[in-house]
């Protein structure tokens, strides 16, 4: 292998190789080729904690399930990546409705004029493709299940220390949308 640093792979395996991984990864603002009225995730950059509801086969709301959310602007700054984390019940039982551990890149395609978006979470083996742009004071992301249901992700009540975060689905009438999870964010600082 060559002794040029430059292509030399980094060891990820120790604490120098993954710190340079994430210097690489990460970025400290929005790249200017993203216009300012375009950027409609800017403010999510930061730690949240997370106060979890989730809807249908089993209905969280009064089991008090707490999660986090961390996001960094990413790839010199042309996107937003962060991490979902809600944890197994106190019972360590890892229950795939309560459970997430999964990642968000948000990429503008200025082709589009709109955010491209890949969610996955290998915990549940899930995941969302879906396109996200600013709707007024909020941020609607619409894309579809892996039935072809359609789903709308929406960012709601955006303050600098809080938000409300839906995820809804399409039903089979094509007009009314249902809540299938809430999630109620408030800044770590």
């Amino acid at each position: 292998m060559s002794s040029n640093a430059n292509t030399d792979s980094m060891d990820l395996g120790n604490a120098t190789g993954r710190a340079r991984f994430a210097e690489l990864l990460t970025a400290s603002n929005r790249s200017a080729e993203i216009p300012e009225a375009a950027d409609a995730y800017g403010w999510f950059v930061g730690s949240w904690d997370l106060d979890v509801c989730r809807y249908g086969k089993i209905d969280t709301a009064a089991l008090g399930i707490r999660g986090e959310v961390h996001a960094s602007w990413v790839l010199e700054g042309r996107a937003v990546q962060d991490v979902w984390i809600c944890r197994p019940n106190q019972s360590g039982n890892l229950n795939l409705e309560t459970a997430t551990y999964g990642t968000t890149l948000r990429i503008w395609d200025p082709s589009i004029q709109a955010w491209r978006i890949t969610w996955r979470d290998p915990v549940a083996n899930e995941s969302r493709d879906q396109i996200g742009r600013r709707c007024g004071c909020d941020v609607v992301q619409i894309g579809m299940r892996a039935d072809g249901a359609p789903i709308r992700w929406s960012f709601t009540e955006i303050t600098s220390n809080s938000f409300r975060w839906l995820g809804e689905s399409l039903q089979p009438d094509g007009r009314d949308w249902v809540v299938e999870a809430e999630f109620r964010a408030h800044r770590v600082r």
